[in-house]
């Protein structure tokens, strides 16, 4: 069996966001131990955060933590971006965006700078030994010792009975969401000046001194954001350089478990798996996801509509289980779809960037708008949820350094 079999079969995030990336082997960690502290600095001005994701509400608690004032805009009706959840579907919340914490649980405790949280009892370290792969004909298991070899050399986990959304609203949200605007769909931003001046789609104009830029790398690709001056070349091609497939969840409801805990399904490019959302969760609720990126997904877009992905996907559970899936189907589903969502245009970073390019992409323009998310990531940590949180303490920090107080 094809060694990629195994690694595209371990260990999930979609985050979406994002993070999210989502079947990916735990990620290293070179960022410094002590992700929060406070920098000394005389900058008097306002700052306009724009997305109200991990990285923009992870932004704007490090700026109130610094005394700075701040607004949020967000251009949907609610906070978190690709980190999002549905408490009524099951009898657990489900994660339709993001879901796997790539790296040891300590990670949540540094985002936060607080060691008092033990976080044992509420992860679950993602070992899904009872794991598959099928090819489109072919249905057999993974091997178990190269599965145990691959969680020991990286580890994984998942929240047990929360989500990464509920991380976000108590750690972070709580504290600023009194500051975001919603439906605020950013069209354009002038730095032309001394400040910088944003438009919104109906019209209305923001002003500040300095702009943290947090939307998905998705939408500045497609440019639905108009830059004044424009962008310079290096970084426009630093932008389109990453690879930021489409995809979605799709969450089937059944009556009974016929399924195993994960099952990878062999793809050119990107990601499909079916995987046990219930995995050792306290649920009684049967719930199979399945999370399709880049071809898999577009292969399933071009059915037509939702109806014809889930019978899709029905049919194929069918044909590796001999009918079961559609004995077992209670007719409930929820499909989040990211790749189609015009406030995303995708899933997750896909593939890595050049030192050259990392430079490009977390290039301030004229020291007045600074980047962050997933992609901007600068310490091995691109494509989940706590890279994007860290890469908005980066954008901080490097905006504040740049007023030092003597």
């Amino acid at each position: 069996m094809p060694l990629r079999y195994l690694f595209s079969s371990l260990l999930i995030v979609l985050v979406l966001l994002p993070g999210c990336r989502t079947l990916i082997l735990g990620k290293r960690d070179s960022a410094p131990r002590q992700l929060v502290y406070q920098v000394p600095h005389n900058f008097k001005g306002k700052v306009i955060i724009i997305g109200a994701g991990a990285a923009g509400l992870a932004a704007a608690a490090l700026l109130q933590q610094h005394g700075v004032d701040f607004q949020i805009l967000e251009a949907s009706d609610r906070y978190g971006g690709r980190v999002h959840k549905s408490a009524s579907f099951a009898d657990f919340p489900i994660d339709l965006g993001a879901e796997w914490i790539h790296q040891k649980t300590s990670i949540l405790n540094r985002l936060v700078a607080d060691d008092s949280t033990d976080w044992t009892d509420a992860t679950i370290p993602y070992r899904t030994l009872d794991a598959y792969w099928w090819d489109g004909k072919e249905y057999g298991k993974e091997s178990r010792l190269r599965t145990k070899i691959a969680y020991w050399a990286y580890p994984e986990f998942k929240f047990k009975n929360t989500t990464w959304y509920d991380y976000l609203d108590k750690y972070f949200a709580a504290k600023v969401k009194d500051k975001i605007v919603y439906n605020a769909l950013v069209t354009s931003i002038d730095y032309s000046g001394d400040a910088v001046k944003i438009t919104t789609k109906d019209g209305k104009q923001y002003q500040a001194d300095k702009v943290i830029l947090t939307v998905s790398i998705g939408v500045l690709q497609r440019k639905y954001i108009q830059f004044n001056p424009a962008m310079p070349p290096e970084k426009i091609k630093a932008i389109q350089s990453v690879e930021f497939l489409p995809g979605f969840k799709l969450f089937m409801k059944f009556s009974d478990k016929f399924y195993p805990d994960m099952i990878s399904c062999s793809t050119p490019k990107g990601e499909k798996v079916y995987y046990d959302m219930a995995f050792q969760k306290e649920a009684k609720d049967k719930v199979l996801g399945l999370l399709a990126m880049g071809p898999s997904a577009e292969a399933y877009y071009k059915l037509g509509s939702e109806k014809k992905i889930l019978e899709a996907a029905i049919k194929e559970l069918d044909a590796m289980f001999k009918g079961s899936a559609s004995k077992a189907f209670t007719g409930k589903y929820l499909l989040q779809d990211w790749g189609k969502n015009p406030l995303v245009m995708g899933t997750w970073t896909n593939n890595e960037a050049s030192e050259n390019t990392m430079q490009w992409l977390n290039k301030p323009l004229k020291q007045q708008v600074y980047f962050a998310g997933e992609t901007y990531n600068i310490y091995e940590q691109r494509s989940t949820v706590h890279g994007a949180i860290v890469s908005g303490y980066t954008a901080v920090y490097k905006l504040l350094e740049q007023y030092p107080k003597e």
